[in-house]
């Protein structure tokens, strides 16, 4: 491990810059929009912004990019990530790219408002490349303006950390600076267009490559480009795998479907509803990427989804997002085949995806309940029930399972507990109690009683069970109305709650007494309310 000091000055970034130094490059150098074929990337360059402000930045971010406080708050820190001045070794590109679109193939889509500063490598040794986004307008840019607005950008910086800090496996962001400039947007594209405050995050990650890398040359017959770019993927981010070869190319994609089903995993656990898992927005490396139209469940729906766009059919809805991810990988199967040209194997990869999920899904389920391990001859029906539970009555899924861990598993317990209705016990969970029927009333009491029951058979105490349970199951998330309460404040110039918000989400499992406010069901006014439950892909 390098011991050097933390970077006082961001000309002392080390780059590496190995994507536009091993990738060809797009011979073209002026920045309009076109079709861009034979490369891998364009050069561009951010485009300046008026007024910069410094909203937040993370400082565990910076801690792995080694830049000290004192930098962070500095003006050259909002100049440069505001995209204004480039330092020593940045080399500015947008990345293209294809992708499948709610199941539709869209040709090229490519980096349209995100601009790649290189890749550094800290004093770990470790890659993070650098991207601005909301910084101006690329050859992928097509129709829009290459910016984004303030309220998006502030989702997208809130929700990165804070699926860091639930577990979650994410890019990360390092800042969100507000632009001081306007940007137009129709936010529910109903014909209503409005001047917004623009804003710029910097998205750090080992890699932003996506699925929609390799589509994009096996759509266009590009195979000698396919294999160029898959083997730099695999030297640069699964250096492990050794030296592609058609054997190594499956070993590659057995673990990119691992890697997604683990992350599909995390997603269920926590709630979590991307809203547009486009190929374009699924990584290489099994990270969440692209926050846009996100959001938090909270009453228990599985055909809940926060994508305006994705209202009607519902794609994207929480409930079928392990099949999309599947979907997903299906096409990443096609657009690599041709490295391979044996289907079977690739079968084989996918069928690891659905293996990894359904294990990996159990044990989450056993370890949200407290049970020592999945018994599939009795678990299966208790969690069926229980998920129609929830959803028989608006039931929030964050409250209810951070309550369950306060269970006891006494007789005495049970027995007061079913006495007086197991939905008392819940009360604060539920956002509409007269849908608390006296038969949802019996279902309740009888499956806790089987639950305590099941319980009683691991035999663990009590408070390590509670521990265990509150490990997983988070006290506090970026719930919807929240981050629109930031966004309020924010859009009027003031930052505190942003920056209160990332505090809190610092320590998701943890009480943290003084903030229980931020731990309550979603308030009746922002059950319909523009951004507290559905958003669109405008920002």
């Amino acid at each position: 491990m390098n011991s050097r000091a933390p970077i006082n000055r961001l000309d002392d970034l080390v780059f590496d810059n190995r994507f536009v130094r091993e990738l060809p490059a797009d011979p073209e150098t002026a920045n309009y929009r076109r079709q861009v074929g034979g490369a891998c990337y364009s050069l561009v360059s951010p485009a300046p912004v008026s007024r910069p402000q410094r909203v937040a930045y993370s400082r565990e971010v910076a801690d792995l990019l080694d830049l000290s406080a004192e930098l962070c708050e500095s003006d050259e820190f909002v100049q440069v990530f505001a995209g204004n001045r480039l330092t020593a070794g940045m080399a500015p590109y947008a990345i293209c790219y294809g992708g499948h679109q709610f199941g539709y193939w869209a040709g090229q889509l490519g980096d349209g408002r995100a601009i790649n500063l290189g890749e550094v490598v800290n004093r770990r040794g470790e890659r993070w490349a650098l991207q601005l986004k909301g910084a101006g307008p690329t050859p992928y840019s097509r129709n829009a303006d290459g910016l984004a607005v303030l309220r998006s950008s502030i989702r997208e910086f809130l929700c990165s950390e804070a699926m860091f800090h639930l577990g979650v496996p994410t890019t990360r962001a390092l800042s969100v600076i507000a632009t001081g400039d306007e940007v137009i947007r129709d936010m529910f594209y109903n014909g209503n267009p409005k001047a917004e405050p623009g804003a710029i995050v910097c998205r750090v990650a080992p890699s932003f490559t996506r699925f929609g890398n390799f589509q994009i040359f096996a759509a266009r017959n590009d195979l000698a480009l396919l294999k160029q770019f898959t083997d730099y993927t695999i030297h640069t981010d699964f250096p492990h795998l050794g030296e592609p070869s058609p054997k190594v190319y499956v070993e590659w994609f057995t673990e990119v479907c691992r890697r997604t089903a683990e992350m599909i995993v995390h997603w269920q656990r926590v709630g979590f509803v991307h809203g547009v898992m486009n190929t374009d927005n699924m990584s290489i490396l099994g990270l969440t990427i692209d926050y846009g139209p996100y959001g938090w469940l909270e009453n228990y729906d599985p055909d809940w989804t926060p994508n305006t766009t994705d209202a009607a059919e519902r794609r994207y809805r929480f409930g079928h997002q392990p099949h999309i991810a599947f979907w997903n990988l299906g096409q990443l199967a096609n657009a690599v085949y041709p490295l391979i040209e044996e289907v079977e194997p690739l079968q084989q990869a996918m069928n690891q995806y659905a293996e990894t999920f359904e294990r990996g899904w159990q044990a989450m389920m056993a370890g949200k309940l407290g049970l020592v391990s999945y018994r599939p001859d009795v678990d299966e029906e208790l969690i069926d029930e229980l998920l129609a539970l929830l959803q028989a009555a608006e039931t929030d899924m964050t409250l209810f399972f951070r309550r369950l861990a306060r269970m006891e598993t006494t007789d005495d317990f049970l027995n007061a507990l079913t006495a007086q209705s197991g939905a008392g016990f819940f009360g604060e969970a539920y956002y509409v109690p007269e849908q608390l029927t006296p038969d949802y009333r019996r279902r309740l009491s009888l499956w806790l009683e089987r639950y305590v029951r099941r319980l009683q058979q691991d035999g663990v105490a009590d408070e390590t069970r509670r521990s265990r349970m509150n490990a997983v199951n988070p006290k506090y998330v970026l719930r919807n109305y929240l981050a629109q309460l930031a966004i309020d404040k924010a859009e009027q110039g003031d930052f505190d709650m942003v920056n209160e918000l990332l505090e809190l989400l610092r320590r998701p499992y943890d009480e943290q007494p003084g903030r229980e406010l931020f731990a309550a069901r979603r308030p009746d006014w922002a059950r319909t309310r523009a951004g507290c439950s559905m958003l669109s892909c405008s920002s």
